[in-house]
């Protein structure tokens, strides 16, 4: 029963949703409830005087809506009182719940993550690249593969087998001595180690495959050495192996600077001094022309105007014999270099500690 009635005769004079007459009391409570809502809603939230001004027109004790529809219920059949009363009840609640929520003002918003603002720009976070040492590898990879070369790539902890023996260097060699091994302390004594080059991998290609072979393997490397300017217990090497038929010293010379001409962007002089390793015979030093000072001297190759880049030579007879290549019909030729050393050479790098810091300078700079 949403309205309170008593009978008689009407008179005119309605206000607020109330007729009012001599003898007769209406109330119609849901005009003067959507009056009400209306009313507060118009009301500025937190206008504590006009809040209260609706209060006692629709709620107060004496005059308002709900105390004239009060006095209504008590001329209404006694049968009719009880949903009266619930209506009358319904109704003061809802008003005076709407009043409560507008003197509190705006409902904050819920606490949560900021919304998503899309002219803010960036997070701050700069995207890394690759490591120096890494750009340098690939770069070689890449000058390589252009000569029909394949990367392969082997295991870092070898036996010594393959790291020593099938490259010539027997037990006792005096070259074992020059490589400053770490053995892994697994199975027989001095039987496991860190590889102290990438060679055996070349080891392990040519008793894989037949000739001809053409293959670089790059990767880490470990000697038993103290950090110093020039010096490193860890580092990098590419070296590259061609067994095929008819290969000459010519052959090694012309690889040699071809790929060094197409890694520093220009062409280069080469040239090769004699030297010694025990799986090369005959063996040497390979040098670059100052990339610096052209050949003029300068500080960086000690006025010398060449830059020693690695070791290279023609595959011993007694390592094809090991892996089961036969000299007599085949013949290759094998390189290496350190990929810090030309990393420095064509940057500026020094010392070779400084790949290895994790300076965030050095690293942000390449």
């Amino acid at each position: 029963m949403s309205d309170t009635t008593t009978s008689g005769a009407a008179t005119s004079g309605a206000t607020d949703g109330v007729a009012t007459g001599a003898s007769v009391a209406t109330v119609d409570l849901d005009a003067a409830r959507a009056e009400a809502l209306a009313a507060i809603a118009a009301t500025a939230p937190g206008d504590a005087d006009a809040l209260d001004a609706l209060e006692r027109r629709y709620l107060g004790r004496r005059t308002s809506v709900a105390a004239r529809a009060k006095e209504a219920i008590k001329d209404l059949p006694p049968a009719a009182r009880p949903e009266a009363g619930r209506a009358l009840s319904a109704f003061t609640a809802e008003i005076r719940a709407a009043l409560d929520a507008r003197r509190a003002g705006p409902v904050p918003a819920p606490v949560g993550p900021p919304p998503l603002d899309l002219t803010a720009g960036g997070h701050g976070r700069r995207r890394g690249h690759l490591h120096l040492v890494t750009q340098t590898r690939r770069a070689l990879e890449d000058v390589f593969c252009g000569m029909g070369y394949e990367v392969v790539e082997g295991p870092e902890v070898e036996d010594d087998w393959h790291n020593f023996e099938a490259l010539n260097i027997p037990p006792g060699h005096p070259a074992r001595a020059m490589q400053d091994t770490l053995y892994v302390n697994l199975g027989e004594p001095e039987q496991v180690l860190l590889r102290t080059h990438t060679s055996p991998v070349q080891v392990r290609v040519m008793q894989a495959r037949r000739p001809p072979i053409y293959v670089v393997v790059p990767g880490r490397v470990y000697r038993n050495e103290t950090l110093d300017a020039r010096h490193s217990p860890v580092f990098h090497q590419l070296e590259g192996l061609a067994v095929d038929r008819h290969i000459t010293f010519g052959d090694l010379a012309g690889t040699i600077e071809a790929f060094v001409s197409a890694f520093f962007g220009r062409p280069v002089r080469s040239r090769l001094a004699p030297s010694y390793f025990p799986f090369t015979e005959p063996s040497a030093e390979f040098a670059a022309e100052c990339v610096f000072c052209d050949g003029a001297g300068c500080r960086v190759c000690s006025h010398t105007g060449w830059i020693e880049l690695g070791g290279c030579g023609l595959v011993d007879p007694n390592v094809f014999a090991a892996v089961g290549i036969d000299p007599e019909r085949w013949s290759g030729f094998a390189f290496g270099f350190g990929l810090e050393r030309v990393a420095m050479l064509r940057h500026g790098v020094e010392p070779i500690k400084t790949f290895f810091e994790n300076d965030l300078r050095f690293l942000s700079a390449y």
